[in-house]
């Protein structure tokens, strides 16, 4: 899959946020199957429904993270540590969990659609690789 490819269909001929998207994303790398409901409860989760708190890419990481290790059979200890990883790692990466400091430019009355896609796109290689790397360590 062609991430830029794919994000940029999601945003700009689906209109879906970039918590579905990431998680759509990953869910495309990872061969990873969604209900709608998954998908349905991530509706409001860019920046808490635009409230502009924490990052709908970090949110649908997360989501992401808690289904894909609960299908490899991880117990809930290791799968919050995954995501406190995870967290700490973004952090680390793109400075900030936060959506109001994340987005390029912070917010105005005339934003243009879909400010953050270079954004997803690092974020989406982000969060696979890190997640190859989880994995990688596990088996060691």
């Amino acid at each position: 899959m062609n991430i830029k490819e794919k994000v940029h269909e999601l945003y700009w001929n689906k209109d879906i946020n970039c918590a579905r998207t990431i998680l759509i994303c990953l869910g495309k790398l990872f061969h990873i199957e969604y209900n709608a409901q998954t998908l349905h409860s991530a509706i409001g989760l860019h920046g808490a429904g635009g409230f502009r708190a924490q990052c709908g890419l970090v949110e649908g990481g997360l989501m992401f993270i808690g289904i894909y290790y609960s299908q490899l059979g991880k117990n809930e200890k290791t799968i919050v540590s995954v995501c406190y990883n995870f967290a700490e790692a973004f952090t680390q990466r793109f400075g900030s969990l936060s959506c109001s400091q994340l987005r390029p430019n912070g917010f105005t009355d005339n934003d243009p659609p879909h400010m953050c896609e270079s954004l997803t796109c690092e974020a989406v290689s982000f969060a696979y690789d890190f997640i190859k790397k989880q994995e990688a360590s596990e088996i060691l």
